[in-house]
């Protein structure tokens, strides 16, 4: 095959198959962009033709295994080098958009799963830090999350908007796992149906609670305990497991108490109900105890944000890739956090970092097309969209991301 180098000014292109990426129209308006003419149907006046991998097939350079039939008289342009036959994926690859072995495309990173959710991006974070989300890899830290999880993290949503506690939540996942020993994820593995706060359990067609107490369809009552946990609280007071945890805390200033990996726990305990300053405090404590570490300080970064302490979230996100300079989304949510803050040169420099490290890092290009087009830097914002839109087309963020290229080329 003839080699583009990338570039497809003055390309004549037409596109066969389901796509499996953009649509049809997304991705004609895309390479009209990159200066390539779009046929309306394949000629042999064409130059290349992109073949769409929306039928779920292996990737191949082969259009049959891609499951498109081209005309003779096509097979034969191709075959004399005169049709160049581009699959979608290669498509990405070969514009650098992409890395040849990278599936981060297919994936969600934590803030496009919580937005996709509608679900505080903290409240994703607790769920990944306690093990209930696998990540399908990780990239300089950041977790990229794959089509399963995304429905284990939809039941985990419908749970938390439902007012199920963490304790709800762990007791009723302790009892599938009782039910089901086989499965290592029986959150994703098994026929479930959230019901309020509760798991319930498909058994051909009747409902059972995870504990197997069969359920019946008039059995919408909460019970007295479920009443309790709607009831407010008055402002300042813990749930019993944050205070059963905490209760015997120390100052820092004397031999702790809890081993460091305790006070992490008990952090995110307090964070569950709503306690953010004894949550930073209980990590502020960790550190002291064991010495800093990137993770801890972005964790604290994350909640001086959300308790509104701008200036100290912003030293611990400093800290955090002082320690670890490959730590991407502490670089990317300072990049967002000095946008906020009025310092937009460090913002632009901070998701540049970014992207330098982990060029595929789809948010960072979100961040940094948003703040380049405030700035009036257009034509690099628009690099950054186009980017954004070939690595995560199904992000929650996209549509967002076409209007501001159509409205850029008007």
């Amino acid at each position: 095959m003839a080699n583009f180098g990338g570039t497809l000014q003055g390309k004549r292109i037409a596109i066969v198959g389901r796509l499996a990426s953009l649509s049809r129209r997304e991705l004609a308006h895309l390479l009209r962009q990159q200066g390539a003419k779009v046929l309306e149907r394949p000629g042999p006046e064409a130059d290349i033709l992109i073949l769409g991998e929306g039928t779920g097939e292996a990737l191949s350079k082969s259009t049959s295994s891609l499951g498109i039939c081209l005309p003779a008289s096509l097979q034969e342009a191709a075959a004399e080098g005169h049709l160049e036959l581009v699959p979608e994926s290669q498509l990405w690859e070969r514009l650098g958009i992409i890395n040849e072995n990278s599936e981060i495309h297919r994936l969600y990173t934590p803030a496009m799963l919580a937005e996709l959710l509608r679900v505080p991006l903290a409240q994703l974070r607790r769920w990944y830090q306690r093990g209930w989300l696998r990540p399908a890899k990780v990239v300089h830290k950041l977790p990229y999350f794959d089509f399963q999880e995304v429905t284990v993290a939809r039941r985990l949503a419908e749970l938390y908007q439902a007012g199920a506690t963490t304790q709800t939540i762990l007791r009723q996942m302790a009892d599938l796992s009782r039910c089901r020993p086989d499965l290592d994820r029986p959150l994703g593995q098994l026929p479930l149906r959230i019901e309020g706060k509760q798991i319930l359990l498909w058994d051909g067609d009747r409902l059972m609670e995870p504990g197997g107490q069969l359920r019946l369809e008039f059995e919408g009552v909460p019970t007295q305990a479920e009443q309790n946990q709607n009831l407010p609280q008055r402002p300042g007071a813990s749930s019993s497991a944050a205070f059963c945890l905490a209760e015997r805390f120390v100052p820092t200033d004397s031999p702790p108490y809890y081993s460091p990996e305790e006070m992490v726990q008990i952090a995110m305990q307090f964070e569950e109900t709503g306690q953010l300053r004894e949550a930073a405090e209980m990590l502020r404590a960790a550190l002291a105890a064991a010495g800093p570490s990137p993770e801890l300080c972005f964790q604290l970064a994350e909640l001086l944000y959300r308790m509104g302490d701008l200036s100290g979230a912003r030293e611990r996100y400093y800290m955090a890739i002082e320690l670890d300079e490959d730590f991407v989304e502490a670089r990317c949510n300072l990049g967002c956090l000095l946008a906020e803050t009025g310092e937009t040169e460090l913002a632009v420099a901070a998701l540049q970092g970014a992207l330098a490290y982990h060029p595929h890092y789809a948010d960072a290009h979100y961040h940094l097309a948003r703040l380049l087009d405030q700035l009036g830097r257009t034509e690099q914002a628009k690099s950054h969209w186009r980017s954004f839109l070939a690595l995560a087309p199904e992000s929650p963020w996209s549509q967002q991301a076409q209007t501001r290229l159509i409205d850029q080329n008007r």
